[in-house]
């Protein structure tokens, strides 16, 4: 089993969750996160004063998937995330040792 973790622009999230709930994904962690890369933060402008924001605001997505899907789980994700731009963000991809589902006991593969 792997763990994807993307991290990705908060406007794209729907889109991404539609395409992963089409391929039978039924279920993420989505948390808000900050943090910048090359795009080395942004000015904004807050009644009439300047100023510049280091951290940009993502989403962290967190999908525990079996080692068959993620290949098609990480396409799907760059696929529908990508905008072409600077900062549309990073996926990584962990192994998991083992997973439990609480209620039931249930271990690996049928635990998610």
């Amino acid at each position: 089993m792997k763990m994807i973790v993307a991290i990705i622009k908060p406007f794209t999230l729907d889109k991404v969750k539609g395409a992963l709930s089409e391929e039978g994904i039924t279920g993420m962690t989505v948390s808000e996160v900050k943090g910048f890369g090359r795009q080395k933060g942004h000015t904004e402008f807050y009644r009439g004063a300047e100023y510049k924001t280091d951290f940009i605001p993502k989403l962290k997505l967190e999908i525990a998937v079996s080692d068959e899907q993620v290949q098609k789980i990480v396409k799907i994700i760059t696929s529908t995330a990508r905008t072409g731009s600077i900062g549309d963000g990073k996926i990584f991809v962990y192994g998991l040792e083992e997973v439990l589902r609480i209620r039931t006991g249930e271990l690996g593969n049928d635990a998610v």
